[in-house]
């Protein structure tokens, strides 16, 4: 009964952190995608294409400024015991980071600086921007690592997927406006600053307000946390390696084939949106997981990783079968005609990031594990393939090649990771009631999309993807695939809205528990 309980209040925290994150996401998307078509179509295609390289720079300078410190405080808050060695990993993150992000900033605006002539100044200008912008993001960070190490998700979902982009927005209408619908490229460079700047500002402010009750005032453990700093040495060079899983092939490129980047990152960007559910999933599991591990619970962190990744797939799922088989259709309702250009590309894009959804958030299982040298290695695996790739098929297939080495590296990360967490720890999610209805779903509707001529207008695409969402559901019930981490799901819903759904219930009924992977948890012996 008590680990049962256990289950159920870390599922519980898991759903809710999940929910938080993802409305936090989904307006963190749409935010910048009027962000981003204000800057396509008021900036010339060579600015936006300088300031995509510069996010990508700024990618790498956030992994080199947070040093690995935010998400080893994220694991190691929830292990720690005593309040006072809390404190310590704190104040130890804020003295290194700090300084951390001056140096950082300092270099890349001596970068600019040097590399602020010729062809190259629009690139220049941005990297010396952006350096700014990146100090500011890695302390927001910091802060909501911070709270995310009390499964608290609210720093993040409000103030960097909420507050940031919304400021950013903001600045650009506003410069764009005042402009006389015209936008200065310096406009485009200070509102980005700004809102980076607000953020940090604001969360200052929140922390200040909300940690004491959290982490009441007291002493603290003489010196620096010897215990956080060798926890977040190996997940600062993983953090190196997955920045160039996730951008190497755009940085190569821009070598190769720099006139393209602007079309290959608007396709990109669509991919991106498959993984923003178990992105959310992972920064709650990663806190919730861990306070299993200390407790040696097992079985719990079982449940609570299959459950949630069973369900977290509806948010990737109508994703990909929309991209993937109305891959135009879908390029042209986000970006306009113009960028409904190379479906080939989205498709390849967004089958490695479908397949890199389907494990699980098996990167943040492995760090609450503590299983830091194999996901380091994982993630040095993973860099190696997209940078090879990269360089193989790039100068001759363009975007297509960049788009194969993004797919293979970024499918391969999370595989690799769930492969090691299944053989170690018995943590997967392939049981038949997860299995099963994705398949009863994925097939039939890809088969459709595929053989049956299907061109709907452009606006009925969101609707579509509600339905194949709803079709998956069904699924889950016409397949008898429901088990005992679905009712506690339900149970915890039910805990929310605070009453009962006799529906559900009544259909509940009518299936048996199924078999295997789905039993309520055993107390640890």
């Amino acid at each position: 009964m008590e680990a049962g309980t256990r289950a159920r209040e870390g599922l519980s925290t898991v759903t809710r952190g999940t929910l938080i994150l993802l409305l936090g996401t989904l307006g963190y998307v749409a935010e910048n995608f009027f962000a981003r078509v204000l800057l396509v179509r008021a900036l010339p295609k060579a600015e936006w294409t300088s300031f995509s390289l510069g996010l990508v720079a700024a990618g790498l300078l956030a992994a080199f400024g947070s040093l690995g410190i935010g998400a080893a405080l994220a694991r190691m808050l929830p292990y720690a015991s005593q309040p006072s060695e809390r404190r310590q990993m704190i104040r130890t993150a804020f003295r290194i980071v700090v300084p951390a992000c001056v140096v950082v900033a300092v270099t890349f605006l001596v970068l600019g600086s040097v590399l602020g002539h010729g062809p190259t100044t629009g690139l220049a200008q941005t990297l010396q921007f952006l350096a700014i912008a990146s100090a500011f993001s890695i302390l927001s960070g910091l802060i909501a690592s911070v709270f995310q190490g009390f499964s608290d998700v609210r720093a993040n979902a409000y103030f960097v997927q909420l507050i940031n982009p919304a400021l950013f927005l903001f600045f650009l209408g506003s410069a764009f406006l005042l402009g006389g619908h015209e936008l200065p490229y310096l406009a485009a460079l200070l509102s980005y600053a700004g809102a980076a700047g607000a953020t940090l500002a604001a969360l200052v402010v929140y922390a200040r307000i909300r940690l004491p009750s959290t982490l009441p005032p007291g002493p603290a453990d003489p010196g620096f946390s010897r215990r956080l700093l060798l926890f977040a040495v190996p997940l600062f060079v993983v953090a190196l390696f997955a920045y160039l899983t996730q951008n190497a092939d755009t940085l190569l490129l821009g070598i190769f084939d720099r006139d393209d980047v602007g079309q290959y990152t608007a396709s990109l960007s669509l991919a991106r949106l498959l993984q923003i559910g178990i992105a959310s999933l992972g920064y709650i599991v990663l806190p919730v997981t861990t306070r299993f591990v200390r407790d040696h619970d097992p079985a719990a962190a079982r449940l609570v990783y299959l459950t949630a990744t069973k369900w977290t797939v509806v948010t990737s799922l109508p994703f990909f079968l929309v991209f993937f088989f109305q891959p135009l259709g879908s390029l042209g309702f986000v970006y306009s005609n113009a960028y409904a250009l190379d479906a080939l590309s989205l498709q390849i894009i967004v089958l490695g990031s479908f397949l890199s959804t389907l494990v699980g958030p098996s990167n943040q299982a492995q760090v609450a594990y503590g299983q830091t040298t194999a996901l380091l290695a994982n993630t040095a695996a993973a860099a190696t393939a997209d940078i090879v790739l990269a360089v193989l098929l790039e100068p001759t297939y363009g975007i297509t090649g960049a788009a194969i080495a993004w797919a293979v590296a970024n499918a391969l990360l999370p595989i690799l990771s769930a492969t090691e967490l299944a053989l170690s720890e018995g943590v997967h999610p392939f049981h038949r009631h997860y299995l099963v209805p994705l398949v009863a779903t994925v097939i039939p509707i890809g088969a459709l999309l595929l053989l049956v001529p299907f061109h709907p207008p452009l606006l009925l695409l969101p609707f579509v993807g509600l339905a194949i969402a709803g079709a998956y559901v069904v699924a889950v019930w016409a397949t008898r695939s429901i088990d005992a981490g679905d009712r506690m799901l339900l149970e915890v819903v039910e805990g929310w809205i605070g009453f009962r759904l006799p529906l559900v219930h009544a259909l509940g009924r009518r299936v048996p528990r199924v078999a295997g992977g789905g039993g309520p948890p055993e107390r640890r012996q």
